[in-house]
């Protein structure tokens, strides 16, 4: 008989956008959870990773959805305010 791993499920996490700051991010991401980035400024914002593996767009009161695609730390920052930035540290 061969023993079956537990297989984990993929989480949902998300992160807020409001008074022209990122929320706290997930502390324990993994690939396949998704990221809902909520835009509550008046301003449109962006969640775009430096290395180019995600840019998403937020119009004002807007969200969206992202899935996880890859393990490592990923910084990302707002293309329309520089100075909003973070990081998300993904494991396998």
């Amino acid at each position: 008989m061969v023993a079956q791993l537990p297989v984990a499920l993929a989480a949902d996490y998300t992160v807020v956008i409001d008074k022209m700051t990122f929320g706290a991010v997930p502390a324990e991401l993994h690939v396949g959870d998704t990221i809902t980035w909520q835009n509550n400024d008046i301003f449109r914002h962006t969640a775009t990773a430096r290395d180019k593996s995600f840019d998403v767009d937020l119009p004002a009161k807007s969200e969206a959805v992202m899935t996880v695609g890859a393990a490592g730390s990923v910084a990302f920052y707002c293309k329309f305010h520089p100075g909003m930035k973070g990081t998300l540290v993904i494991a396998p």
